[in-house]
């Protein structure tokens, strides 16, 4: 029986997502050759291309409103490069809310100023800050909406005159947002979509365009718009099963079908938290992750016993990150209801021990 898979990343998949994959290694749309052995160039990967593109937008409502679907690669890291060197010509603004939004400002500094609006450092980054202003003369907004390694989440994003730029890795697809709000969206596949090796990137092409400074080819929005984002060799089967998990969620209804069954998934976790004394939430409440839940028990004298519990009920994936200890349970869009059910169950069968 499978391990129940709560892993930061690389994510967990749909059993029949996987099942397609590993059927296309062996032989691809009945064609006897393999899928990471044909031409990129070939139809057959030029239709999982444009589908996997096409799909991204109809999830997010971004169809026919100037919005272009890009599968790249290096990662949101890169990323983290990209924005600024496509968009940023003297000043951005950042929301500095964990490891990863700290790292796209780094980034970002080589190509002009940067304004950290505000920061929750403070806090270990235990919480989203709020009521901050962002300059009108900023070229763009960057935040991270969800943040894997604290394990908080942003649930009300700014109004803003200002491009509004998101690095969506780890919720992409989870939850119904105003997706029109962002002029560029970007997500490395690895953390709910797909396995590690592409990354996608939405974004509204008028924003294009705007930078005086010469920008590398493979780092130019612009031509991988342009060559449909086969500029280079694409990370062929990292696209395919991306492909293929956007069109399991399709066939369940989408986004609005999956964000109840996470609201659920996450209700009965934090329930657990909160209810059970042996264990307790790092993250203000009102900025709790939906995809990342970040906990500790409250006696470290039970992690040895708790630890050996949790890995005998086929648990998977539940360390914290390196950075912070204690616990992290990813519920990803793939994770089941019950896979969440058996952890609570090794919660209160924990519980009862010390009774």
């Amino acid at each position: 029986m499978k391990k129940h898979n709560f892993s930061a990343g690389p994510c967990i998949l749909p059993e029949e997502v996987l099942k397609k994959a590993s059927e296309a290694i062996i032989n691809f749309n009945d064609d006897n050759l393999s899928l990471i052995e044909i031409s990129h160039r070939s139809k057959s990967f030029v239709d999982v291309m444009e589908k996997a593109r096409s799909l991204s937008l109809e999830l997010l409502g971004l169809e026919n409103k100037g919005y272009k679907a890009l599968f790249l690669q290096g990662g949101a890291s890169l990323e983290f490069l990209m924005v600024a060197y496509n968009l940023l010509n003297k000043k951005a603004a950042y929301l500095n809310t964990g490891t990863w939004a700290n790292k796209a400002q780094k980034e970002a500094k080589a190509f002009g100023e940067t304004v950290e609006v505000a920061s929750s450092k403070d806090k270990n980054f235990s919480y989203i800050p709020k009521g901050y202003s962002i300059p009108e003369d900023a070229d763009y907004f960057h935040c991270t909406s969800n943040n894997t390694v604290a394990g908080t989440q942003i649930k009300a994003f700014p109004e803003t005159n200002v491009s509004l730029v998101c690095d969506m890795s780890s919720d992409i697809f989870s939850r119904q947002l105003d997706f029109e709000k962002f002029d560029l969206i970007y997500a490395g596949a690895q953390k709910n979509m797909g396995p590690a090796g592409t990354t996608l990137v939405i974004i509204k092409e008028e924003i294009l365009g705007k930078v005086e400074r010469h920008i590398p080819s493979m780092l130019d929005y612009q031509i991988h718009i342009n060559s449909d984002s086969m500029f280079n060799t694409p990370s062929v089967f990292a696209v395919y099963v991306s492909m293929l998990t956007l069109q399991w969620l399709k066939d369940l209804g989408g986004i609005p079908f999956i964000e109840e069954v996470n609201n659920k998934k996450a209700a009965l976790l934090y329930n657990e938290i909160d209810r059970n004394p042996l264990f307790k939430g790092v993250v203000e409440k009102e900025d709790r992750s939906n995809m990342n839940a970040t906990f500790v028990l409250t006696d470290e004298n039970l992690k040895e016993t708790f630890d050996k519990m949790w890995t005998d009920a086929g648990i998977s994936g539940i360390n914290g990150h390196r950075s912070v200890g204690g616990y992290r349970a990813s519920m990803y869009n793939a994770l089941p209801l019950y896979s969440v059910q058996a952890l609570v169950d090794v919660m209160q069968e924990l519980e009862r021990t010390q009774k």
